[in-house]
């Protein structure tokens, strides 16, 4: 007969699944809305941590629905066809050419491999772009980006079926126009839409920055709009973090319960916001 010694890590696990009882109550048959990008899409062990967090959530009663984006793995595709790329502002005009393989990248090869990646851990997941069943209607942009669009009407019956299922709604950032041609949506755009159509209980930002900061560069964890648009205007949010914010508070507009900015390179970021206490990222919500 083996003596059992009880380590002090397996006491710890314990512990922590225990103080996590509140959250998982908290959390049953909600729907968080994830917006996947950055670190974790570009590392086999970041994937695999990502997807299995996924199918834990959903494991425990939690409505995951992932968004993704994917601009690194089009710019790879495109040098690699020779496609040039014409910018405005900053951003990349979409033309006929561009938008089949920004299709072929984000509903093909990245779309799969997420899919895939969740599967692979156990959970029930169904590759989607916002074509799919009127889920993501689009209207230009700028008409000087091309096929650049961003939603107009957003039709979520497709995922709340899939939710009674139990099944994980991943989707790529496309849409259709009035017309029937297709889309670019940015990632985050499309998940702010998708979470407001929800009514969304949280939307996760993940991102390569720890979340939003203030004039001394401290994270800070809670935030309301009004103090994110005094920072925008302070000039304290700027750059990049300003689309995102823009994004948190539209969600927050069309009925989202809180957004969270939160950096995806930090392990299980997801778990560790809905899950603990002290969450992992800057919290959102109308004040």
């Amino acid at each position: 007969m083996r003596k059992q010694d009880m380590n002090r890590d397996w006491i710890a696990t314990a512990q922590t699944l225990s103080q996590a009882l509140p959250f998982l109550q908290r959390y049953a048959d909600a729907t968080v809305v994830i917006k996947l990008g950055g670190h974790a899409m570009g590392s086999d062990d970041a994937m695999e941590e990502f997807a299995r967090d996924i199918a834990l959530m959903r494991q425990v009663g939690v409505n995951p629905v992932v968004v993704h984006g994917g601009g690194p793995m089009i710019n790879d595709m495109l040098q690699r066809l020779n496609i040039e790329s014409e910018f405005v502002n900053g951003k990349r005009v979409t033309d006929a050419e561009t938008m089949d393989v920004v299709e072929m990248v984000l509903s093909g090869l990245v779309n799969a491999r997420i899919v895939q990646a969740i599967s692979e851990q156990g959970g029930r997941a169904v590759g989607l772009s916002g074509k799919d069943s009127g889920l993501i209607i689009c209207e230009p942009e700028d008409p000087a980006l091309g096929l650049v669009g961003k939603p107009s009407k957003v039709n979520p019956r497709i995922l709340r079926d899939l939710a009674e299922k139990g099944i994980i709604p991943v989707i790529a950032p496309l849409g259709m126009g009035e017309n029937g041609e297709t889309f670019n949506i940015n990632g985050d755009t499309a998940a702010g839409a998708i979470a407001a159509s929800l009514k969304a209980d949280r939307l996760l930002l993940l991102t390569d920055v720890a979340g939003v900061k203030n004039a001394e560069g401290d994270v800070l964890t809670e935030l309301t709009a009004q103090q994110i648009n005094d920072m925008i205007t302070d000039g304290t949010i700027a750059g990049g973090m300003i689309p995102k914010v823009q994004t948190a508070l539209d969600a927050l507009n069309g009925g989202v319960r809180a957004a969270v900015i939160l950096d995806g390179r930090a392990p299980n970021a997801c778990l560790l916001e809905l899950f603990t206490e002290h969450g992992a990222g800057s919290i959102i919500r109308q004040g």
